[in-house]
């Protein structure tokens, strides 16, 4: 190979599809079309492999949807948070061969059987049979390049397995995730939930080949965003439970903080192109978002 000869690894953009939404990873070869249309992750960053749970609720009360809605968003933000941090790993590993079981899985796992809980109290509030989630709790880590599933929001047929998704940017398949739909949010099997709680639509981070020497910036930023995706998404949810604010309090205490964020997490994409010498992309129309 020709001296200055830069490898890339070529980020493919995929759809985000209908929750489809498998969530990021990080490294060098990207795989699985994330929501941005790209593989959505790398070969050496894996994700978490987590049971999906909208799919396997029964038909959702009414009186419960928005409390059982606020639950698969935390579910989703969990996912979200924990990809983030495998990102990272893969980036600047640290602690032993068991840090992702102590440090990852088993915080993760405890706070799904918190979040499975509430899901059931509230079924079995209004009187209707409490569904036996326990079995959903665990989670494995999906292959390098392989998405998350996640849950999704409300009304919106899920095309992946999930939902959010699948990581918009890719990561999952879909969220930024959200990823069902263009951001994916998911609309359950029985289209359980009735349906209350909107969810953020951001673009799709469209990138060029992603030089190897910044792919693992790269990632770790597009996980950051897809992180900020579910965190609006989990504000969202509890919105439609307990309402506050104004006409405005949605532009002003979630688009607008989410937009700031992502001005950030996209400078540092572009940062990362520039500091290796390559083309420094121009992401800026990216950071706006809009609600599904």
């Amino acid at each position: 190979m020709a001296r200055g000869t830069r490898k890339t690894a070529v980020l493919k953009l995929g759809g985000v599809g209908a929750l489809a939404a498998l969530l990021f990873a990080g490294g060098l070869q990207l795989a699985s079309a994330g929501e941005n249309n790209r593989p959505a992750t790398t070969a050496t960053a894996q994700t978490v492999n987590c049971p999906t749970v909208r799919d396997k609720l029964p038909a959702v009360p009414a009186a419960a949807s928005a409390q059982v809605e606020r639950e698969l968003a935390n579910l989703d933000q969990e996912i979200a948070r924990q990809n983030e941090r495998l990102a990272r790993q893969a980036v600047r590993p640290e602690g032993g061969p068991a840090f992702i079981d102590n440090a990852i899985l088993g915080p993760l796992r405890s706070k799904r059987v918190a979040v499975l809980d509430r899901i059931e109290i509230a079924f079995n509030r209004i009187g209707a049979p409490r569904p036996d989630l326990d079995a959903l709790a665990a989670c494995s880590l999906n292959a390098p390049g392989v998405p998350s599933a996640v849950n999704g929001g409300a009304g919106q047929n899920a095309g992946g397995q999930n939902g959010n998704a699948g990581g918009q940017n890719g990561n999952a398949g879909g969220q930024n995730g959200n990823a069902g739909g263009q951001n994916g949010n998911n609309g359950g099997q029985n289209g359980n939930a009735a349906g209350p709680a909107r969810t953020v639509n951001c673009p799709r981070v469209a990138l060029p080949a992603v030089p190897a020497a910044a792919a693992g910036q790269v990632q770790a930023e597009l996980a950051t965003l897809d992180k900020q995706i579910a965190e609006a998404n989990a504000r969202l949810a509890q919105l439609a439970v307990r309402p506050e604010g104004g006409p405005a309090f949605i532009d002003n205490a979630i688009l607008g903080p989410l937009r700031s964020k992502r001005v950030a997490a996209l400078d540092r994409i572009e940062i990362a192109f520039n500091r290796v010498g390559a083309q420094r992309p121009n992401l800026d129309a990216l950071a706006t978002c809009g609600l599904n």
